[in-house]
């Protein structure tokens, strides 16, 4: 299995906080257990101490004294552990054949400390004491020491018992752990499985929602809703990629339909001088095909209209009219004005949707009739709308009409002066301003128009 995979992921964690947890417990044990165990000697001598403390302190005759010595006797060979030391200036007063260390040791302070001895692997406990002078006998320093093999050995096993336990329970948690994240992961795998069957052109399955954990119920939602939005780009790229070929295929065939005619045998100047007039027109259909092709291309990755102009939308209708004064008066149609704002706009993509917005206006108007342009501001918009008289259009095209070479009629037009990318091109300009497309078909009036912020 890769390091990198989730369960084992989650096993490393299981097994960092497993160790950081036994590490914890068992130090707090382990030093718990350790002050218990080294307060024993020291309440063990305690115990010693007060048994002999009266005798030592209430006779001093040399008689009493060889009582003493056979008292600490006995008590030394009762408990091995045990040793006694009385160091005095007068020998006679003297238990224990204290050495130089233990002599120099009985000068220090009194109470209990640790002796570390040769002749012993772990220090003794050993209380001190000074007795002061009672009759013929002199001062004295009295040493109760104990050994603390057993003590120093138990706190040795304790350890080494709570380390191994600690590591055990390490090595469990991981394992435990491991199946735990296999275990708790087999939904996502489940998902993945799912997933991978999904590719084109099989986008419209989804992954299954039932018996997930919520969390997993969330991301599955998320991606159904991504693959819908992309099952929808899909079709429209498929859609888009056909019309495509059509539209292109159709100005190709007549151009070389027409050159292949003119061919076939001698012609003459004038014969060839339209043909060429002929090529050109429909060279002139495909190159505005490309262009604005090109132009939805880079509006579909994100480009927004930067080089903003606060402007009259009054005037800029005005100017656009002015541009298609000769078409409008070929088709005997005028156009009313009404209305104006000032708004932020890139001059030039505003006037190609005017543009496009009046020349579909005026392919759907008949002669002698008008076509009217209303501004109207609305809080925090702006609306120009473009309305024509015309029959009604079924409620079920307009939300595609703005999509690229949708004709409400099946049949198509491959004139030059429609290629159906104008309404589309008209929506990527509104996107690009931030702004939105809106269409309405009632009251005998199409009407078609752009929303801008204000």
């Amino acid at each position: 299995m890769s390091t990198d995979s989730i369960a084992v992921r989650l096993s490393a964690l299981f097994t960092l906080v497993a160790m950081v947890i036994f590490l914890l417990i068992g130090w707090a044990l382990y030093r718990q257990v350790d002050k218990s165990v080294g307060l024993l000697p020291e309440a063990e001598l305690d115990a010693r101490y007060s048994v002999l403390e009266s005798v030592l302190t209430r006779d001093g005759s040399p008689e009493r004294w060889a009582k003493i010595v056979a008292k600490l006797k006995l008590l030394e060979e009762e408990d091995r552990r045990l040793h006694f030391w009385v160091v005095s200036a007068n020998p006679a007063f003297e238990y224990g054949n204290p050495d130089q260390q233990v002599r120099a040791f009985a000068q220090g302070n009194t109470g209990k400390r640790d002796l570390t001895l040769a002749d012993h692997a772990y220090p003794l406990k050993v209380l001190v004491n000074t007795l002061p002078a009672v009759d013929q006998r002199p001062p004295l320093h009295f040493l109760a020491a104990i050994e603390t093999d057993t003590f120093s050995q138990t706190q040795q096993t304790l350890l080494t018992a709570l380390v191994s336990f600690a590591a055990l329970g390490v090595l469990l948690a991981t394992g435990l752990g491991h199946w735990a994240a296999r275990v708790g992961l087999r939904p996502l795998g489940r998902l993945s499985r799912e997933a991978q069957k999904l590719a084109p052109p099989r986008l419209s399955g989804r992954l299954q929602l039932t018996s997930l954990p919520p969390e997993l119920a969330q991301f599955a939602a998320a991606f159904n809703s991504s693959l819908e939005r992309v099952d929808q780009a899909y079709g429209r790229l498929e859609a888009f990629n056909a019309d495509v070929a059509h539209e292109l295929r159709s100005p190709l065939t007549n151009l070389i339909g027409q050159t292949q005619v003119a061919l076939t045998r001698g012609r003459s100047a004038e014969h060839y001088f339209e043909v060429l007039q002929s090529n050109l027109e429909e060279l002139e259909r495909l190159r505005s095909i490309i262009n604005d092709m090109l132009f939805l291309a880079s509006a579909d990755q994100g480009s927004k209209a930067t080089q903003l102009t606060a402007s009259s939308l009054a005037e800029e209708v005005a100017t656009t009219v002015e541009y298609l004064d000769f078409i409008l008066e070929d088709a005997q149609i005028s156009v009313r004005v009404s209305g104006d704002a000032l708004v932020h706009i890139e001059r030039a993509h505003l006037r190609r949707a005017l543009i496009n917005l009046l020349n579909n206006a005026v392919q759907h108007t008949a002669a002698g009739q008008h076509i009217d342009v209303r501004i109207q501001s609305l809080g925090d918009h702006v609306d120009i709308e473009v309305s024509n008289p015309g029959p009604r259009i079924n409620d079920e095209h307009l939300p595609m009409l703005f999509e690229r070479f949708y004709r409400v009629d099946a049949s198509r037009s491959n004139s030059g002066a429609n290629h159906g990318l104008g309404l589309a091109i008209v929506k990527a300009i509104a996107l690009m301003h931030g702004g939105a497309v809106f269409v309405r078909s009632e009251n005998g009036a199409n009407t078609f128009g752009i929303s801008l912020p204000a």
